[in-house]
């Protein structure tokens, strides 16, 4: 089970934080986005060894985390920090997890547990 919180609406260059309490069997855990009229894409992810990839749109800007042992059974949270945001980072934001190592190019079309998402709205 995944339950999101944290998105919101703010100005361009601002920050938010977003949440993702996380149960089960995680081994992939990441946020993708969609916007309107836009595929899904990844935004970012990490692994039990702390190994993250980045979407080279937010490299240097948003940074994923969570705060679990590495055993992948247990509770945890996962974090997005979203800095310096600009008003294409606007989408609606999912959290993911997934029994296996899955890379983020996938899009998310292989992770089979989603958050209901929240909303990041970025004025200009």
């Amino acid at each position: 089970q995944l339950v999101e919180s944290g998105g919101g609406s703010v100005q361009a260059g601002g920050s938010l934080t977003l949440s993702c309490a996380a149960s089960g069997n995680t081994v992939s855990m990441g946020w993708f986005r969609q916007a309107p009229g836009r595929e899904r894409e990844g935004v970012a992810i990490i692994y039990p060894d702390r190994q993250t990839t980045y979407a080279d749109s937010v490299k240097g800007r948003f940074t994923i985390s969570k705060n679990s042992t590495g055993n992948t059974s247990y509770p945890k949270t996962l974090y997005l920090q979203m800095n310096n945001l600009k008003p294409e980072d606007t989408a609606m934001y999912y959290c993911a997890a997934e029994p296996r190592r899955r890379p983020l190019s996938s899009g998310g079309s292989d992770f089979r547990f989603w958050g209901q998402g929240t909303q990041v709205t970025v004025s200009s």
